[in-house]
Formats: C-alpha cells, structure tokens, sequence
C-alpha cells in the first residue's frame, strides 16, 4: 500500500511516524472490503513500497500509564510551527501562496533534527472540499485520499446533492497515529514523543476501534485501538472561512529528513493542484456522482469516522483514561481511499454505486421520456424539484419522486411554488426543477418567472401540456403554452408528445441545452413545454425499444449526455487585458475614489469584496444585500483601519450640505442593484465621473446613465486584475470625513432608537440584525423590511474563538452574513415561499424578515413552511403595522387626503396572523416590546422548529418616528459634522500631544462647601485638586481641571496615580479636532490611544482629560470650547450668550434665617435658588424652611430642593405631603433606594430630578437610565466631575431633552477653569435643547439656570483674573456670560499662591547590577522610578518574554509614593550572563528556587529593608516563591496570574517535556516565529483584543540571547518547580493576589491559593482576611497589568498604604 505517512494521536500507546508519498508501482489485486462482524480485512502491500520512515511520536495527550518507568529524557512533545499566510482570493491561488512558502523554507531549511511545520491560508468559503475529492482520479498516486462532511443533522446520500456540503478534504498522510502493534519490537523505542497542545490549528482524522498495522497492511475491528493521521494537504470548511493548510513532518532519527518530507509534500501538492475542481464550474453537485460511481468504494454506514481538534483538550498535557477522547466530534457522512482497491464511505453511496441505468421497467413511452428527463436532470445537478398536482405533469411527477437522488417538495399553489424554486436557486446557486399540469398552472408560474428573470436566478420549468391534436380545440385545461413567458425565459423548446417514433436522444440534448442556457450568464429561467397523450399513468403500452438506439454508452456512465465546455481564446485574453488598463489607469487616477457593493450572490463573491475593500482602503458603501452590511466584528479593532465602510450613507445623505459636497471621482460599483435610493440619485449627481459597473450578466443595469466603463466579469477575475496592480493613492481627507460622517450618524441613530421606548420598526431591524449569527443568514422581504435593515441594521462585535477565526483575525477581522431578496422585479409575491426555499438551498438557520401585506400575499407560503422538508429550522418575523407602511413615508403621504391613503393606499387590515399560523400548525410568538422581541428571537434560535415573531407596530407611529425623529436628526448630525470638517484641512484635523504636566492647586472657600460634614475645630475650608496642562507639537496649550470629591469615591492620591500614568502614556498620542463632536469619540480615543477600558478612568480625572483636550483643540483653531461643540454658531452670538445661574444655600439655619438668606439672593439676581435638605433632625424642619423661603420669594422664583439620598421611602413622602404647595420646580434624589424613585414621583406628585443616580452609570449609559424616563422625573442633574467628563454629560443631557426634561448643568466646587468649561458647556446644552425642540416641532422651553452658584464660594481661584459672575445690566438677572468664560480659558494665568507644587514627569533611571552565581556573573538590566529616599521599595518582576519595561506605566504611576525597581529577569531583555571560569564550565541552573535567590541578593544590595514583590505570571511565581523563603526582605508579595506550581507529579513531568520542547523549537526556529506561535495560544485571548496587541508583541522580540532564553524557559519551567501549596497554609506575608475577569484559568488558581493562604493559617486573633487579599481585575484577561493597568495601581495603592498603617499579630 503506497500511503503518505508521518506522526501519532492523542492515544495512549499509539506511535506515529511519517511517510512521504510514493508513486504507486503496480495495481494490487481487487480487494473486498469486509463488514464489520467479519474479524478483520487486509490492504495488500505495493511490491517494493519505497516507504520512508520518520518521527516515531505517541500523541499529543499523554495518559498516566505512560510515564512508569518513563526517564525526563525519554519524554519529548513536538511543536508544530504554523505560517499563516495572506488570505488568498482563490483556491488556486492559495496553492501557489503555499508551494512559494515552501520553496522559501527550501532555500533556508531548519537547522532542526526534526519538526512540524504547518502553512496555512485562508481561502474563499464556498463548500470546495467534495468537489476536490471528487475530482481525483480513480488511479491516484497518493494516498489516503478522504472527503469529510460536518453536516451533523442526520446527513443522508441525498443531501450531498440537495445543496453544497461543506466539510474537509485532505490528501497524503503527514502525520499518522496507530497503535502500538503496528511496530516491530525491534521499532519501539525508549523515548516517548507527543503532540504538544501548543501545535495550533492543527486536526487528526480517522477512526477509532480500528487497529491498522503497517508491517502487515491490515486493519482490524478493535475495541480501544485506532487509526488517525494529519494529511499533508487539507482544506478544512468552516463558518465564513476555509483554511487550505499543508503539513510538513521529519525527524532524522526516523530515517526521514526535512528533504525527504519535502518531496513526499510535493508529491501530494502536484496532484491536488493538478485535480482540482474547475473555477468555471457553476455547481458542484453533477460531478459527485458520477466520481464516486467510478471508485471501488464499499459503503458502512455503521462507520463513523473521527476528527480531533488537537488543542481541545484545554492544554491538558495528561489524561487518566485516553478513552476520554472517544467524545471527538464524529462525521457519518465520508469517503475514504486507502488504496487504488480500497475504499470506505457512509452516507455517500446508497444508490449511486448502481452506475447502470435501465428502462425495462417503463410501462409505456410516457414514463419512458419522463424517466430520461429526470434522470438526464439528476446528472446535471438538478436535484431539488417543486412539484404542483396535477394529471397530465403524473409521469413527471413519479418519475422524479422515485428517482433515489431527488429530492421533493409538493404545494398546491404553483405561484408559491416557483417562488419556492427561486428560493432554494439562490440558496444553492442550483436551479430548482418545477413541474405544473397544463393550463393556467403554467400562467401562475409568471411572477416568479418574471423575478428569477429580472434578478438572474436559474430555473428549470417543466410544464406538462396536451398532445398538439387538442390544442386549440377546446379541450379541457388546454392553453397555448409555446413561448408562454414570452421574452422573461432564456430559452424555450417545445418537446413533441412522447413517442417512439423519433430517438430519445432529443429529449436528453434539449434538457443538456436547457440547463446550459439557465446557467450561462445572463442566467435565468428556462421552459420546456413536455406534451403527454394518455395513458398518462404506468399502464403498460407497447413501445419500441430502438427509439433508444445510441444510448448505450449515456446508460452505461453517471454524466450528462451533452457536456458543454467553454474555452476562452488568448488573443480575446489579450484584447480583454488591454482594455483592463484602461480601467486601471482610471482607478490609479483617483483622487475621491468610492466602492459600491450591491447584490453579491455568493459566498466567493462576498469574499472577494471584502479583499478588493481591503486593497483599495477607499470608503467603501456595502449594501444590504452584499452580506457586508451586517458583517461582525471578530478580531483586533486596529484592524478595522484596513477597512473603510460607509454604512449609513444613505441617512448622511438627508442633509442638503452633505449632499453638495459629495462629489466621487471614480466610482466602483460591484453587483448591479442599490437598495437606497438616495444613493442612487447621490450617484447620479456625481456625475461626470469614471463610474465602473462590473457584474456578470450582460445586461444594463444603468437606470441614471452614468456608467462608463461596463465590464462584464465575475467579481474574482475583475478583483485578480486590481489585486495584483498596485493600491491606488489614498486621499486621506476624502476618506477620513466620510467615515466621520458615517460614524457621527450612525451614533445619533443608534441614540435615536436607544430613546424611543415603545418598540419601533428600525429598533425591530436592529434587534433582529443583533440575533444573526455568522452561521445563519438572513432574508430580506421587499418595501419597508429591506430598506429598515439595510438603514438601521447593526453590525458588531461577536466573539468568535474557532481556529479558523484566530488564523483569519490578523488579515480580515469581519465574518459576513448572508442575505438574499427578491429584487428583480421588487415585488412583494412569494417572499415567504422564496424564504423557505432559501433556507433549503443555503442549509443554514434561516431569519426571514418581512412585512403584514407581504405576509398575507403569500399565506400558502405556510403550506410549504409546515412540510419542514430537507431543511433547517427557520424564523419568519413579520412586522406587522396593519397595512402598507412605505406609502407614509413617500410623498404621496402628505398631499393625500388620510381617507383615501387609508383605503388605496395602506389597505389596512385585521387579519389575525396567530390564527393563520395556527391554521398552518405553524408556532406564533407576539413580541410587542423590545425584551419580548429579543426573548422570542432567543427561543425561535435555539428550538428546532419553525416560528413566526409577529412584532406589533403602527403605520402612523412608524412614519414619525422615521420622518420627524431620525431623518431630521441625522440630517442634524450630518450637518454638524460637515460643518466642522469644512473648516479643516487634513493636517489641522490631526495632531500629536508634545506632552503634558499637571499642578496641586489648594484654594481657600469662604464656607464649608456644602457637600461635606462641617469640622467644628476648623475655621478654615479649601478645595484641592489638580490643573492640567496639553501641549501640543505646535505649541497650542490646553488646561483642564480635576478636581475629586472624596464622597465620589475618589481621593487625590488615586487621582494623582492616574495622572501620572496619563502623563506617561499620552505623550506622542495623536488628537482628532472631531472629538468635539461628543458621540463615542472620546471614549473610543480614550481605548485606542491610552490603552485602558474608558471606565477605568476614574470620572473626575477623564473629565479634566476632557477638558484640557476641548482646550487645547479650541485653542489650536482660535476658537472657544463653545465654538467647536457648536460649530455653526454665530461668532457674535457667542459673545451675547449668557448662561443664567441657580444660587445655592445650605439652609443649615433657622427657618427665618434661610429665608433673609434667599431674599438678599433674589435681590442680586438670582432667579432660582436650591436649597440643601434633610441635614436636620426632624423632616418638618425641613419642610419649614421651605415654607418660609416661598412665602418670603415669592413663587416667580424657581425653588429646588436636595435631599442628597438621605431619606427613606416613608420619610420623603411625609416631607412630599408638607411641601406640595411650595410649588418646588423639583426635589433632587429624595430617597435613598433607587427602585423607590418612580413609586416616590407617583405617590407624592412632586417633580424629581435625578443625581446621584446617575453619577453611579458608568457603563451602557441609555440602558440603565432607560427605567427614569417617567414624566414624573423632570430634570437631571449633570456634573461633569461625577459622571465622567463632557462626553458622558453631552449624552445624558441629550437624553434627557428628548424626554423633555431639564438637563441641569451642576459644579462641585471647581475652581474658576473648570465654571468657565461648564459655563460654554452649559451654553452648548440650552442651544442644543433648541435644536431638538426645532426638530421635533414642540414649543421652545426657557433657558434654564445652572447649578454653578459655587463661584461664591471661592475666596481666591486658580486664575489671576476670576470669573465676573453678576447681575447682567440689560435683563437684570445673575448670568454668566459665555464670552468672559472663554476669555478665562484663553488668558488664563495661574495664581501661584494656590500652587502646592507641579509635577512634570520623571525620568528612568537605567543601570545594572551584577550578581555572581558559581563560575557565572550575571548582569541585570535595572529600571528605577521615585525617590531613593522613601521608605516603600516596590520590586516589579516580568513574566516569560517580558522585559522590565513592561512595567514603566505601572511604576511611573505610584512612583509617587515609593521607590519603584524592575528587573529583566535572568536570559531576558538587557539581562547577560559570562563565563569566568573553563570553556565547558556547565552554565549555572535558573530555577524557580536559584532566580528567587538571586532577586534576594539584589534586594540586599538595593536596601537593607525589605520590599514588597510585584509579579506577573513566571515573575509571580518568583515572588511567591521569595514570600515564602525570604520573609525577611519581603514586606508583602502582589501576584498576578501566577501560581504555586502543579500539584500533580505527572503533569509537572508532562509539563517539563512540554517546556523543553518549547526551548527547543525558539532555539530552532527563531524568537519571531516564537512568539507569533506563543501569543496563537488561547490564553491570550482578551490581549489580543487590546489596541496595543502589535506593539506588545513586538516588545517581546528585545531579547539579547535567544539561546538563553530558551534556557530560562526550561529552567524556569512550571514543571521543574516544586508545588508550594502546603507552603501558602503558612505564609505570614501579605499577599494580593489578583486575576483578570477573563482569564479563567488563573482566577479558579487564585480563589484556591487564597482559600488555602487563608485558611491554612489559623492565628489567635484570626486575622487571614486582613492579611491576604484578592482583587479581580475588571475588563481584562491573562496579562491584566497590560490590558487594564489602572485598576492594579488603585489595587496596588492600597496594599502598600496597608502594609504601613496595619501591624499584624501572627
């Protein structure tokens, strides 16, 4: 047997070697396959085999039993290096990407006695791996040769040819695993090799309970044994992906060298690229049969063969029982070729292997022509029929359900029918076969063949008709059928009545030619009219055989009589290429370049769009039915700039400004159909321009007139052309306001929708698009369901881990869903039949969307729906406003009397669709909110069977929401957004910060602010907090102020920990001056550019970011903060804006006291006043002074009150019932419960304003606060500080205007800078509250007064010339005036005599210290931060292939309050080691034990004193390790992912071999491809999310010595350590250990260390929670001081201020 061999499987007891693949010599003799009661079945050997022995390896997973006696040298794990190359746009061409890697690796082979390398490319998705299978020959030089299917729902033979089977195909074994009874005892040896779980991507095919033996060439059934291999070239199918993967394996102690795997791989590369499947093919299904027809092949059903992903065992390294693995996912559906006689299949074979076919059992001509029809069908690919009843289609209708490979499906309405075929044509892209009776059977098929005609789908009609002697004669159910479709079918024949007077042979051609023509572009449908006299049924007539005369050889075979083949001319090649550079000239050529994707049918297609997106980076504006609309987001955000796509073109496009300065130079339009029609006329204004149209079909889709270049190609050949020219110039302008555009509209229709609380129909589109999965599709029904999902539909984040994804993530980090609709002729007929027949032809969950009307035009869409046949489950949602939506919105609407639209035009109706689903035995969910749609849509996803979501709307609801809320505030946003680009250029757009500083400012109050206890010993009050300042290159400056409030859970000390962090990472950060624009910008700024989570921040510090950014921008533009967040203000209207202010009183007095107070306040000006309650003993207290302020005010004064949360329930009702006359504009958070605040706003009657309520929402800010949109809740507090910055107030106060309510601007006592921000903010929000009142046309409200009356607190500011807050001369009222704000911040000086001292930054200081360990000096790269002086030293030790500098931002940001030390660790980064002593002097051992003393030996020369040990992961658990041996120089230990060791002996033994094999294959193969292997691994997860993740991991490659790298890495193996858990019950060091939300693994280590750190250590006094701590950080994973270093600075804050204030007894 010549078989391509190499490795072993996760088996105990099983070896691998490899083989290279060999020519065969000779043919063995035929051999049976035996069944499975039969003992066992023998494969012959080859005679002479030139079989090439190689790496003996046992598996990748190692069972207990397999270590007795087993020696550390005797145990090797393999590590498979993958390549993953750029995603190519064919399967050929990935083939060539792969065969130039290997020639690469051939010119520099590894140095490496034996290894693994993988090569592996993502290649276009569509199903692939059956049609390669197929296309082998018969007499194959390779061997194994296998076709896996993944279809798990029960797959049968017919379903290979029902629609595309995805699945996986490999040839040649690289890799096999076989029991351990295959070997000769002379074979066996000693060592133990094993697949390492770091070996990514990588699968094992075969079965188990099958023990093949190579020496004797036989396989036997055998309970526990098996046989699995890696093949040598594999195209493995998943979801959106398939990944073509070659294997190369060798070990010289094999006998089998890298050149000899070479030439094995080549031999099996040369015959896959040699058979593979034809790229003009249309469908796959035609050549399955007749391949598997020719294959000595035995059908098992009982058969199941296995396929083991290599890396799910977790990263178990050991197993207890092997037969664990017996829970691999199995496939039934597979054929395998072992050899040139042997081959195994299941499901594949039932009744194709009967190659012969036979018409002796034809009654009569009838069923005779009928027979060849439906056979000739079945050849051709044609599989799937809709059959409608009728008498004179019976001899169609019999033949085609008796056939064994068709398919049917059977409904009484032809109309739903054909749509039903359309369906499953678009699904599959194989025409569906529709047979009708005569007569107006026939006529009923016209919609849908007007449809398929105008949208190129292909279909086969085969109408039954009467002989021509009763045409035209008045006989029964007799119409004129010839041409019936006249022009709307690509070909038309009229068979004769069935006879045997002319060959048989013209019915065979004419189905051969019909089918060409139906699938020849432009495809479409076909018709042939089949005439039958009677007997129409299988009544035996005599027929003459001869009338088959010539078909023998057609009987004989499995293929289609005719087969028609297309070359293409060179010189035509030539004239076409030419005629490309003419395009291309054009395209290089472009300045204001845009990619249309329209209709794209395919998955290839959609995947060639998506490279040709990725190769041109020219906006790009995907269409709902390009599968691109609704793409997800699965992989690193930074990739996302490869991509530029523009999804709410269409709502960018309402506003007028937008429109005019649109103007495309070159357009690429890809598929011919536009959803919007705002687009297509945006299109059509652009011109004169190059617009480029490129579809397949000839046809002209140009309805504007404006293309001017046609070509007529598949997507792929026109993306190869442009592909492999060079990228066109980018405009980075043009391409940069687009996107700004989009973004800043799609923000204010996501805040539109998130604000409208009833259920509306773009929320429906939304929800709905938030369902989908990349393994589901979606269909889209015609008016105004399309045209909601392509406008408001979601694309987003989706976590997708599968192997395919992590290797596709590093070029195109989307996955597509694909969707479909009937837009040929856009009608609104069989779409539900058309839904179901997609779902049949893509085999996928299918969600249908579409409207009532729809819905009730096609009920007997239900009929075919309830047969549930050959399909997934499928969800229909109709959204259902009782009549036809689309016409409220058209024109038509508002010159129309609301009768006539009524009763013409939305045709409303009361059909109860529950009950028609009912009728239908169909499942019927009512969602009327937006939690009861998302429940039904959960259910319907998961349940295996059919449902309808009926979403309740409303046409006239609908159309305002659509016309007066989201059209007009887009078109809003729009402007805005414009305005500010068109002041730009693109150098002003964008600019680095130089660097930033901050100063401690203390300035003294005139009183107590009145948040805070008053200390009766203190006659003195300040407000402390810090100053900002942002430079930028170009000298613009910017302040900003923090100031915290300790009842805000913030304290300065954290702060200040932050702002040095902000001041080490901001520097060279680059700023948008679109930040203004307030929607996400900042905290997507915040993520990209500063690397941490938005809410980790603490709020008073990102709004002091906030500010000083605001600042700076203004600054940089001449501008004022008011100016750049209101771009389209007025310069003099600025200066006339005046924000009025609300005076504040602590009412600490008595009743009359409070109110001389107010009096005197209304005499300055002031036109409200807030009053501070239930500070008092007694309620009626309070409500006394209220009584009395109103009396005294008089009620033109507005009056407020806060209750601060000091109330309960009970209490602020009483207080409610004594004030209800005050005629209080509103009380501020009278109750302490937040679930008691609607209740309190029912009971009471009292308007409330929220606060505090709000100031606790950090995250998903229009969800939480969705609960207080009740009318009862009249205004909302905003204070920047609180609630986190500008960005976060803009939003809440957005909110709350759109519910009506007052957005109140408060200060907490800030300094002059920070009113002067809040005043133009303020400002901002009253102009921004007009704007909407404009929009949604309700009366304009007053101006509001602001809480900034803390300016009369301030007995000196941070500015040497304050604030002039005063009675405004002209309307006699205490305002401030936006004009002096801006002046503040533009002349702002700093008074030094509120200074406490400015901090700039510090510098690192770098040295190194030497440390000698035996005949060896080690020199130690040494980083240090703070002062030398202090009395805290932090030592901070990195983990495996980090460096010291890993830790710089952590250390510069509590290098405040101690001495901050990092290390690189022994072999790592600047870290050396020299020799003193003899050439052979063996190299000192860097255990876990010797590097922790080593770090002890430092600290001595560091300090006399003690430390506290920071590490991470290796760096952790050295400072376990120090903790617990050196508790004399070790004060407390912080552990992040690290671990006491492995408990079990085996897995450390395991694990030890696992390192080593990691040593060796950085030594050999280099720390580049290292470490892209390392951070492959699922542990990095979440990192790899992170925006730095490239700049992280290239950190990793500043290793001095490689060679001792890898050393460390053995060294320090996890494996080698010993376990210190008996040690942690006694550990008296403070420890804190922390772990990351994502990371697992280390958080289950975490809670047991803690447990047992705790519990272990019983003390008198019991102090273990005091002493050790554990801290989970928020938002990160493994490397949490990476992902989200600023929680680990408060957490590390605290531990320190701990260990000095706390003195344990233990």
């Amino acid at each position: 047997m010549s078989l391509v061999q190499a490795l072993s499987p996760p088996f105990s007891g099983l070896r691998f070697r490899t083989k290279r693949s060999v020519p065969r010599v000779m043919p063995p003799p035929t051999l049976t396959f035996l069944s499975r009661n039969f003992p066992r079945f023998h494969l012959l050997r080859l005679p002479n085999p030139k079989v090439v022995e190689a790496a003996r390896v046992d598996g990748p997973v190692v069972e207990i039993g397999e270590f007795a006696g087993t020696e550390d040298g005797d145990l090797v794990f393999e590590t498979c290096i993958t390549l993953t190359l750029p995603p190519a746009l064919t399967l050929e061409q990935g083939l060539q990407r792969i065969t130039e890697a290997v020639e690469k690796m051939k010119m520099d082979p590894p140095s490496s006695a034996c290894g693994i390398f993988r090569f592996q490319v993502p290649v276009p998705p569509s199903p692939k791996a059956l049609n390669w299978f197929c296309c082998q020959p018969a007499e194959s030089s390779v061997y194994p040769l296998f076709f896996l299917s993944k279809n798990t729902d029960n797959p049968t033979y017919k379903s290979l040819y029902l629609n595309e089977s995805s699945g996986v195909f490999g040839i040649g074994a690289a890799i096999y695993f076989t029991n351990s009874s295959s070997f000769t005892s002379g074979e066996l040896s000693s060592t133990k090799r094993y697949l390492s779980s770091d070996s990514t991507s990588i699968m094992a095919y075969g079965f188990m309970d099958i023990n093949f033996n190579m020496e004797s060439s036989s396989m036997v059934h055998e309970a526990g044994s098996s046989y699995f291999f890696i093949p040598q070239i594999e195209l493995h199918e998943y979801e959106g992906v398939s990944t073509l993967a070659a294997t190369l394996a060798w070990s010289d102690s094999s006998l089998c060298s890298f050149e000899e795997a070479v030439c094995s791989y080549e031999l099996s590369l040369k015959q896959a690229s040699h058979y593979s499947w034809p790229a003009t093919e249309k469908w796959h299904s035609k050549g399955i049969r007749s391949a598997l027809g020719k294959l000595n092949v035995v059908e098992d059903e009982t058969l199941s063969m296995v396929y083991i992903n290599l890396l799910s065992q977790g990263g178990r390294e050991v197993t207890s029982d092997v037969m664990e693995l017996r829970e691999a996912p199995s496939s039934c559906q597979f054929c395998i070729r072992l050899s040139l006689t042997t081959a195994v299949a299941s499901n594949m074979l039932d009744h194709t292997s009967q190659m012969c076919y036979s018409t002796r059992d034809c009654a009569n001509i009838n069923t005779v022509w009928a027979s060849l029809i439906i056979e000739e069908c079945s050849r051709l690919g044609l599989t799937y029929f809709c059959v409608a009843p009728g008498s004179r289609s019976s001899p169609l209708a019999v033949a085609a359900s008796t056939h064994p490979l068709i398919t049917c499906i059977v409904c009484y309405d032809e109309r739903s029918l054909a749509f039903h075929a359309i369906g499953y044509a678009k699904g599959s892209h194989n025409p569906a076969v529709v047979i009708t009776s005569s007569g107006t059977a026939v006529s009923n098929l016209l919609p849908a063949v007007v449809e398929a005609s105008q949208d190129f789908v292909p279909l086969l009609l085969l109408t039954a008709d009467r002989p021509l002697e009763l045409q035209d004669v008045g006989a029964n159910q007799a119409i004129n059928q010839v041409n019936h479709f006249g022009s709307f079918v690509r070909f038309f024949f009229g068979l004769p009545a069935a006879t045997d007077q002319i060959p048989a042979r013209v019915v065979l051609t004419t189905l051969d030619s019909a089918v060409h023509w139906a699938t020849s572009s432009p495809r479409g449908p076909v018709h042939i009219n089949c005439p039958f006299r009677e007997p129409l049924e299988n009544s035996p007539s005599t027929w003459v055989p001869s009338c088959l005369k010539g078909l023998d050889f057609w009987m004989s075979n499995a293929e289609p009589f005719t087969k028609y083949i297309q070359v293409q001319h060179s010189h035509a090649h030539t004239d076409t290429h030419g005629q490309m550079t003419e395009v291309l000239n054009v395209i290089q050529k472009a300045k204001n370049g845009l990619l249309l994707i329209g209709a794209v049918h395919t998955e290839d297609d959609i995947w060639t769009a998506f490279l040709l997106a990725k190769h041109l980076q020219w906006p790009t504006v995907p269409d709902i039915l390009s599968g691109l609309r609704l793409r997800k987001l699965v992989a690193f955000p930074e990739l996302e700039e490869n991509f530029m796509f523009i999804d709410h073109l269409d709502h960018v496009l309402l506003s007028d400004s937008v429109r005019v300065w649109l103007q495309a130079d070159v357009i690429i339009q890809i598929g011919s159909r536009i959803t919007s029609k705002r687009i297509s006329q945006m299109l059509e204004k652009c011109f004169p321009c190059s617009y480029i149209m490129v579809d397949k079909h000839p046809c002209r889709h140009d309805p504007s007139h404006i293309v001017t270049h046609r070509i007529q190609s598949g997507i792929v050949e026109f993306a190869d052309c442009l592909l492999k020219a060079s990228s066109p110039k980018k405009n980075r302008k043009w391409s940069s306001f687009l996107q700004l555009l989009n973004m800043v509209v799609a923000w204010e229709i996501s805040f539109q929708i998130s604000t409208k609380y009833s259920l509306t129909e773009p929320e429906a589109a939304q929800v709905i698009s938030e369902t989908l999965s990349c393994k589901s599709a979606l269909f889209a029904g015609n008016s105004m369901a399309i045209r909601d999902l392509d406008m408001y539909g979601l694309n987003w984040s989706e976590g997708i881990h599968s192997i395919a994804a992590t290797m596709l993530n590093s070029e195109l980090p989307y996955r597509w869903i694909r969707v479909a609709g009937n837009r040929g002729a856009s009608g609104i007929d069989g779409l539900l039949s058309t839904a179901v027949g997609f779902t049949v032809g893509c085999n996928r969950r299918v969600l249908c969307v579409m409207g009532d009307v729809s819905f009730l035009h096609d009920t007997n869409g239900l009929a075919i729906l309830n047969q549930r046949k050959s399909r997934k489950p499928m969800t229909v949602v109709v959204i259902n406003n009782h009549g036809g939506a689309i016409f409220s919105l058209l024109p038509i609407a508002e010159k129309t009397e609301p009768s006539i639209m009524e009763q013409y035009f939305y045709t409303s109706h009361s059909v109860s669709i529950r009950r028609l689903c009912a009728a239908h035995g169909v499942k019927h969910l009512l969602a009327q909110t937006k939690v009861e749609l998302q429940d039904a849509l959960f259910i319907s996803q998961y349940d295996e069977m059919d449902c309808v979501i009926e979403v309740e709307s409303s046409i006239d609801a609908n159309a305002t929401f659509h016309r007066l809320i989201l059209r007009k505030f887009a078109s809003q946003a729009a402007n805005d957004a414009l305005s500010i680009l068109l002041r730009l250029s693109v150098q002003d757009s964008i600019c680095k910060i130089h660097g930033m500083d901050y100063s401690l400012f203390r300035i003294p109050l005139r009183a107590p602010p009145t948040m805070t206890t008053v200390d009766q010993h203190h006659s003195k009050f300040y407000r402390e907090g810090y100053i900002l300042s942002l430079y930028l290159e170009d000298g613009s400056v910017g302040l900003g102020e923090v100031a915290p409030f300790e009842i805000h859970r913030e304290n300065l000390l954290d702060v200040e920990q932050q702002l040095r962090f902000i001041l080490h990472v901001i520097k060279g950060a680059t700023i948008s001056c679109f930040l203004p624009l307030l929607r996400g910008s900042f905290s997507s700024w915040i993520w990209n550019n500063l690397g941490v989570p938005p809410s980790s921040l603490f709020p008073s510090v990102r709004c002091g970011l906030e500010m000083a950014i605001l600042n700076v921008i203004a600054a940089r533009q001449s501008s004022s903060l008011l100016n750049i967040l209101q771009p389209q203000m007025e310069e003099g209207d600025e200066r006339s804006s005046k924000v009025k202010i609300c005076a504040l009183i602590d009412s600490s007095g008595t009743p009359s006291e409070v109110a001389y107070a107010a009096t005197t306040l209304v005499e300055e000006g002031f036109t409200a006043i807030k009053l501070k309650v239930a500070r008092r003993r007694n309620l009626i207290d309070d409500a006394a002074v209220i009584q009395e302020v109103r009396k005294r005010v008089g009620h033109q004064i507005e009056l407020r009150a806060d209750a601060n949360r000091s109330w309960t329930f009970e209490e602020a009702i009483q207080f409610s019932s004594l004030v209800k006359d005050c005629d209080l504009q509103y009380i501020e958070e009278p109750v302490q419960d937040d679930n008691d605040i609607i209740k309190f706003c029912e009971e009471s009657g009292l308007p409330v304003a929220l606060d505090e309520t709000i100031g606790n929402i950090q995250e998903n800010t229009l969800e939480k606060i969705a609960k207080y949109a009740h009318p009862g809740i009249v205004a909302v507090v905003i204070k920047p500080s609180v609630i986190g910055g500008f960005e976060n107030a803009a939003l809440l106060a957005r909110w709350a205007q759109h519910q009506g309510k007052m957005a109140v601007v408060s200060a907490t006592f800030e300094s002059g800078l920070g009113l002067s921000a809040y005043i133009q903010f303020s400002c901002y929000l009253e102009l921004q509250n007009a704007d909407i009142c404009k929009a949604m046309k309700s009366e304009p409200v007053p101006s509001i007064a602001h809480g900034l009356g803390t300016y009369r607190w301030l007995e000196e500011d941070v500015t040497t010339d304050p604030l002039r807050i005063g009675r405004d001369p002209y309307s006699g009222f205490v305002e401030a005036s936006v004009a002096d704000a801006n002046r503040v911040l533009q002349k702002l000086q700093i008074n030094e005599n509120v200074v406490c001292r400015k901090f700039t930054g510090e510098q690192v200081s770098i040295y190194e210290l030497n440390i000698d360990v035996k005949d060896y000096s080690c020199f130690f790269k040494v980083r240090e931060v703070g002062r030398r002086t202090s009395d805290n030293i932090v030592l901070f030790l990195h983990g495996f292939l980090g460096t010291g500098e890993d830790w710089i931002t952590i250390m510069k940001a509590i290098s405040g309050s101690a001495r901050c030390i990092s290390i690189d660790l022994p072999c790592h980064g600047g870290s050396k080691i020299q020799n003193h002593g003899a050439k052979d002097t063996v190299p000192p051992s860097f255990s876990i034990e010797v590097v922790a003393e080593i770090m002890y030996k430092i600290i001595n020369q560091i300090t006399p004193g003690k430390v506290i040990c920071v590490g991470y992961s290796m760096g952790g658990r050295i400072a376990l390790q120090m903790a617990l041996r050196f508790s004399d120089k070790i004060e407390g230990a912080v552990i992040i992912a690290g671990s006491p060791g492995l408990k079990d002996k085996v897995a450390r033994k395991a694990r030890r071999a696992k390192d080593d094999s990691r040593a060796r294959s950085l030594v050999a193969h280099g720390l580049q491809l290292f470490v892209d292997s390392w951070y492959a691994g699922d542990l990095w997860k979440s990192l790899r999310r992170h925006p730095h993740f490239n700049q992280i991991v290239a950190s990793r490659l500043q290793h001095d010595d490689v060679r001792n790298l890898a050393k460390a890495l053995s060294d320090l193996s996890v494996g080698r350590q010993l376990p210190l858990w008996e040690d942690l019950k006694h550990c008296k060091t403070p420890l804190m250990l922390i772990y990351g939300e994502k990371d697992t693994k280390f958080k289950t280590i975490a809670q047991e260390m803690f447990y047992e750190a705790c519990h272990g250590f019983k003390s008198a006094n019991d102090l273990w929670n005091e002493i050790h701590e554990i801290v989970e950080i928020p938002n990160s994973g493994h490397a949490a001081h990476l992902e989200n270093p600023l929680p680990i600075i408060s957490a590390l804050r605290q531990f320190l201020t701990k260990l000095k204030t706390s003195s344990f007894s233990i």
